[in-house]
């Protein structure tokens, strides 16, 4: 396959065996994962791939309107990527839980052919961690992440339940599907 060199790649590109950074926003900064059922269904996504030997997770957090994780993408879900079916899924999940609720899923409408809603915003940032520094960089960022000001969550980083800086700080592992990336460079 002839593949131009010039091409731009989107910001979600991840290479299948490396370990990233990633970000994924819900669809115009809401806040739709302040809920704790909503953050589950997160879990429970990442939990699933793992288990399934599709991505290897590192960290992560999730916050009121977006997710930081490290990962490795380990092969594809069938035709698709690992990250466009924890995409997929979480979405169609997120169109479940709303559908009694007609105010909230209408935040999520879109004039598209292909679909009425979207919950995250397209072509999520990946960026290669292709250093121990650039990692331990990125892995600091996702767990100070709640003690941003303008979110406040918790005054520790190992007292937000829905992150990986326990499993870093504590070495209490909450989530089973954590692997400790320090391991990996």
């Amino acid at each position: 396959m002839d593949k131009n060199p010039y091409a731009r790649k989107r910001k979600s590109f991840m290479e299948v065996g490396e370990v990233f950074f990633w970000i994924a926003t819900i669809n115009t900064w809401q806040h739709l994962l302040q809920e704790d059922r909503f953050k589950e269904v997160i879990i429970q996504s990442l939990s699933t791939l793992s288990e399934r030997g599709l991505i290897d997770v590192f960290a992560f957090v999730i916050m009121p309107n977006h997710i930081h994780l490290i990962w490795r993408t380990n092969a594809l879900n069938g035709k698709e990527t690992a990250h466009g079916s924890f995409l997929k899924f979480t979405a169609h999940t997120f169109k479940k839980m709303l559908s009694g609720n007609d105010r909230e899923l209408s935040k999520y409408a879109v004039n598209a052919y292909n679909k009425q809603y979207e919950f995250w915003q397209r072509d999520s940032l990946a960026v290669h961690l292709y250093s121990r520094h650039v990692m331990l960089q990125k892995l600091n960022y996702i767990h100070l992440n709640p003690l941003a000001i303008h979110w406040n969550l918790v005054d520790n980083p190992w007292d937000y339940y829905y992150s990986s800086a326990r499993y870093y700080e504590m070495n209490e592992k909450n989530f089973d599907f954590l692997k400790d990336v320090r391991e990996e460079f």
